[in-house]
């Protein structure tokens, strides 16, 4: 029996021997057997075409240019490469039939058929039926067994597989390229190895660009979420502000008429109950504005701005102020717009507002049409402007949701929006309309706001 520390010694210097072959089995294994290529990337539209109506009765709705660039290709070599082998088995006299021609035809070019979809299955297939062909055709080829169309299509599979297999299976594909090279024409093995190897790395390097790319746009799709939510925190925080002020002017109300009421009733019992039924009424609206305020607050900085809120009473000076911009507008008032909340009235202001805002950035000169119009319990505020003078840029359009508003890069426009109707759990609208850009808000009145 073997001492334990003689058996601990020969056990650490077997596995070291055995590292180098572990090592190299994996890349060679998962080439030849159990490796998979990663999946195929989303294709662009310029490389997909949608089937004609007339063509409607086929079962698939585009057509792949690439896939469809690869069968073309494939035709062409396995047409290409019949004729040549045929022509040269005639010049040299050579047995074979009709039948073991176009096998090794089918062999020079049949794997490229499968590249785009199954890379590795392509490789495979190449790797199997090279050889067999390459039997055939050495027969007769007697410098380089090697035809045009069995280089140009394992050129075209190898370089599929680097772009979308992992790099130690693509390690393998090249360790067993160089092994076949060698065994089946030792002379040649320099020009293969050589092709192989420049193959292998402009795939490797293409995916690592993809790989790269792909990370900068989903580190990029994180950085603009981030920064759309950062606008929205602010937005409600200012938002929050707003109705501070509707909610220290109730309690501003509150306070006089608890000190008024009393002096002015008198003793006198009904005009004390109508008093005290005032004071309720505006705490009531007071809650309910606190509430909205508890709502959307998420961030406080311990400052308020305590200036006066504008309301719909401004439409008219916020409708001069857009025309002396170049704006035509058109003000429609619809409805009984005197007795609104506080808090609806402001909103609907700022979004009349901020939507003439966007008018005069995005379409300036437009013909807007502004109407406000109260139906019942609901506010409607509609904003319609036309084209201007110019159309808007991809980047800068308001309808784009990736444009600087949404983002956050220049303002929070429609954020706000957002944010000032879901407070007052109302619905919103946005969109191209025609040539130009629609805006449609409709908030509740609330009885006790």
């Amino acid at each position: 029996m073997i001492p334990s520390p003689a058996r601990r010694f020969l056990a650490r210097h077997t596995r070291r021997a055995w590292e180098p072959a572990v090592r190299l089995a994996r890349p060679l294994t998962e080439a030849l057997v159990t490796g998979a290529p990663d999946p195929a990337r989303p294709r662009s539209r310029r490389l997909t075409r949608r089937v004609p109506r007339a063509l409607g009765l086929l079962p698939f709705r585009t057509i792949d240019l690439v896939l469809l660039g690869d069968l073309a290709l494939t035709f062409v070599l396995f047409g290409g490469g019949l004729s040549y082998l045929e022509t040269e088995a005639a010049a040299a006299r050579s047995p074979l039939d009709q039948q073991g021609l176009m096998f090794a035809a089918l062999a020079f070019s049949l794997p490229l058929a499968l590249r785009d979809r199954w890379p590795l299955a392509a490789w495979r297939s190449a790797f199997l039926l090279v050889p067999l062909g390459t039997v055939v055709s050495r027969q007769f080829l007697h410098e380089v067994p090697y035809t045009a169309a069995a280089s140009i299509m394992y050129v075209l599979v190898v370089y599929a597989v680097a772009v979308r297999c992992e790099r130690h299976i693509t390690v393998g594909v090249w360790i067993v390229s160089f092994l076949a090279a060698w065994m089946i024409h030792p002379n040649s093995t320099a020009l293969v190895v050589g092709t192989v190897s420049v193959t292998v790395l402009f795939g490797y390097n293409v995916r690592a660009r993809r790989l790269a790319a792909g990370l900068l746009a989903q580190e990029e799709r994180r950085s603009e979420r981030a920064l759309a939510a950062q606008a929205a925190l602010e937005e409600r925080a200012r938002i929050a502000r707003e109705l501070h002020d509707v909610v220290a002017h109730h309690m501003s109300v509150i306070a006089i008429q608890a000190e008024a009421v009393p002096l002015q009733a008198s003793g006198d019992a009904r005009r004390l109950e109508e008093g005290l039924k005032e004071i309720r009424a505006l705490s009531l609206a007071a809650m309910t504005e606190m509430r909205r305020v508890l709502g959307v607050l998420r961030e406080g900085d311990g400052h308020a701005d305590t200036a006066p809120q504008p309301g719909l009473g401004r439409l008219e000076e916020l409708a001069d102020t857009a025309r002396s911009a170049g704006l035509v507008v058109t003000l429609k008032l619809v409805g009984d717009l005197a007795r609104l909340p506080t808090a609806v009235s402001l909103s609907a202001y700022r979004i009349a507002q901020e939507s003439l805002s966007n008018a005069m950035r995005h379409a300036p000169g437009s013909t807007v049409s502004l109407k406000v119009a109260r139906y019942g319990a609901e506010l409607h505020v509609q904003v319609t402007n036309s084209a201007g003078h110019r159309s808007p840029e991809p980047s800068e359009s308001p309808e784009s949701p990736e444009s600087p508003d949404e983002r956050g890069h220049m303002g929070h426009g429609l954020i706000g929006m957002r944010e000032r109707v879901s407070v007052l759990g109302g619905r919103l609208w946005v969109g191209p309309t025609g040539t130009g850009f629609a805006v449609t808000a409709i908030l509740p009145i609330s009885e006790d706001a």
